[in-house]
């Protein structure tokens, strides 16, 4: 088919795989099992985060109008009226020309407003001198800073790592909402390739693509669907496109992708559906087809593992990104 093989640039190739790539359902999952999952939708805290002010350093919480002025040689002289314990409400307040210690962490006693670090304090029984001034809000993080409980704390779309799987304890998700992995059929073509636990005769070479696919697509978060070495005829590939139509979300096929003379992949796509793309314009990789069947994407990926590791970054990945509605490249 003439038609055929005619390159289009990169960025159009993006374009048209954004389009063609319909997104998953969602389940709701424990926060437990949703490391690398695709948040499905924005989770806000149901508390202040901080819920308290708090310090930074340890040291002394004071008013910072009393430090005004402190040095080295003329340092401010505070009453130590007590010391804050984490994980306790004292009902203290701080007066002027007192002081409280408070460990890293520690909830600010009420009337203070920034904390000495304690490599700036000299203990003298019950005072403290205080060699260096600090200005209000130094060395403390006020409550809501981190986020507040009427702002996103992630969003939609964002892949749950281990730190965003930190934030959303903090907000108390024991469970989120996370688009469902896609099914992915993985289809391997050519005479020439035998298992890879196979010793290759003069001419055959092992299944490498196989589980090149296989591995991007669960590193991806999608779920590879396997359906081994197919022959170079149509009959067989069409059969083995059928049936992961019927139980995929979308398929890989690697090889017959070219416009050589056994090469069939293209015609095959097109009499289940349409082929959009055959050419791209990068290299390694330029003989890639993209198209849709029975209202799938289907990507046929060059035969050279090369090449088609070179698409499964460049255009598999945006597929995954469109299929999931993962936002950006990183996590938030």
């Amino acid at each position: 088919m003439n038609r055929f093989l005619s390159v289009i640039p990169v960025d159009e190739a993006i374009r048209i795989i954004r389009r063609i790539a319909s997104l998953s359902s969602r389940e709701e999952i424990l926060l437990s099992d949703s490391y690398g999952r695709i948040l499905a939708d924005d989770i806000c805290s149901d508390i202040d985060i901080p819920g308290f002010d708090r310090s930074t350093v340890d040291g002394y919480a004071v008013y910072s109008s009393d430090t005004t002025g402190a040095g080295e040689s003329i340092p401010s002289m505070l009453a130590l009226t007590g010391r804050i314990v984490m994980g306790e409400d004292l009902g203290v307040t701080i007066l002027p020309g007192t002081c409280m210690y408070i460990p890293t962490g520690g909830s600010l006693p009420p009337g203070a407003d920034a904390v000495v670090m304690i490599e700036y304090c000299e203990e003298l029984g019950d005072q403290i001198l205080i060699h260096r001034p600090v200005a209000h809000g130094e060395n403390v993080i006020s409550r809501g800073e981190d986020f507040g409980s009427d702002r996103v704390a992630v969003h939609t779309g964002t892949r749950i790592s281990s730190r965003v799987a930190g934030v959303l304890a903090a907000c108390g998700a024991d469970t989120v909402s996370v688009s469902s992995c896609p099914r992915i059929g993985i289809i391997s073509t050519g005479n020439e390739l035998v298992p890879i636990q196979s010793n290759p005769s003069p001419g055959q070479i092992r299944d490498v693509n196989t589980w090149l696919c296989a591995g991007f697509v669960t590193e991806q978060g999608g779920i590879p669907v396997v359906y081994g070495i197919i022959q170079d005829d149509v009959q067989s590939l069409t059969r083995a496109l059928d049936e992961a139509l019927h139980s995929c979300d979308a398929v890989l096929i690697s090889g017959g992708s070219s416009k050589g003379e056994r090469d069939m992949c293209a015609d095959i796509i097109a009499s289940r559906g349409e082929v959009l793309i055959h050419g791209i314009a990068i290299s390694p990789g330029k003989p890639t087809i993209i198209g849709t069947a029975d209202g799938k994407p289907v990507i046929g990926l060059p035969g050279h593992p090369a090449s088609a590791y070179v698409i499964l970054l460049v255009i598999v990945k945006e597929l995954f990104k469109g299929m999931t509605g993962q936002i950006g490249s990183d996590n938030r």
